[in-house]
């Protein structure tokens, strides 16, 4: 890997890369994907990251959003 294509790793990355993984799924889930959900009206979504890492996204009948999701640990 190229030094200018390297990303420099956040103490937290290097100490725990795991517990970093969930806080990047986490905050995309309940960032990026809960605002394209609303933007777009839709009703019921679910996304998943490829390492396990799964949300689920519903309308409550009272205008809410239910937003569940999970991210997988590899021991």
């Amino acid at each position: 890997m190229s030094e200018e294509n390297k990303q420099e790793l956040t103490m937290e990355e290097e100490l725990d890369p795991e517990k970093a993984r969930r806080g990047r799924w986490s905050s995309f889930v309940e960032c990026e994907a809960a605002n394209f959900f609303v933007d777009n009206k839709i009703e019921k979504m679910s996304i998943e990251d490829g390492n396990g890492s799964k949300a689920k996204f519903t309308r409550t009948k009272d205008g809410g959003i239910k937003v569940e999701y999970t991210s997988t640990v590899n021991l």
